[in-house]
């Protein structure tokens, strides 16, 4: 089943738990080993793979037993700063560039004085 926005609470529970279970077994894990690494009671392992309630820090337990926590922060993204909070974070950025006042003649040319003639004849 896809777990969707219409569906009903208790469907998409099954569903979790359902997924649970699969998970589990795949790992070749039984329900008591579960509990055992999640620190967790045999029947908080077999409630939630019934689709029933169970608390969210067992919940939370299960999913680390089974390495699956990283999955609920792609599930619940952090969010993105407001556009307020960029701007403050980014600070002031430099909009143009202030040219050099005083720099060194450019590379290959001559500094030109008075009494030099310019273009003449060699």
């Amino acid at each position: 089943m896809r777990i969707t926005h219409g569906a009903p609470d208790g469907a998409v529970a099954e569903e979790v738990g359902a997924r649970i279970a699969r998970t589990r077994l795949e790992r070749n894990l039984t329900q008591a080993d579960l509990a055992a690494r999640a620190g967790v009671g045999k029947t908080t392992v077999q409630r939630l793979e019934g689709g029933e309630t169970t608390t969210l820090a067992n919940f939370i337990r299960i999913l680390r037993a089974l390495e699956l926590l990283d999955g609920v922060d792609r599930l619940i993204p952090e969010p993105l700063p407001s556009p307020i909070e960029q701007l403050k974070l980014e600070g002031r950025r430099r909009r143009r560039a202030s040219g050099s006042r005083t720099g060194p003649p450019e590379v290959g040319l001559k500094a030109w004085s008075w009494g030099e003639e310019v273009g003449g004849p060699d």
